[in-house]
């Protein structure tokens, strides 16, 4: 099986160097959706406007395959 890495940039890089075995890229790109839920969700209001976050998925050999990215703006 296919190995894919999960790396999360937001106020610093946090780089997955362990990876999970997933079936194929639709596989990863599903963890991806969920995994950017879950953290997103415990950023429990760390994320200030003028601010990105990002997840980025790669493949054993770090080719980059996917990216979620997260912006928040002020507008007023």
């Amino acid at each position: 099986m296919p190995r894919f890495f999960f790396n999360v940039y937001h106020e610093r890089a946090e780089l997955d160097d362990e990876g999970e075995e997933l079936a194929d890229v639709q596989a990863a790109w599903h963890e991806a959706t969920v995994t950017a839920g879950q953290i997103i969700q415990d950023l429990n209001g760390k994320l200030r406007p003028g601010q990105n976050w990002r997840l980025e998925v790669t493949d054993e050999f770090a080719k980059p395959l996917y990216v979620i990215h997260v912006s928040a703006d002020r507008l007023i």
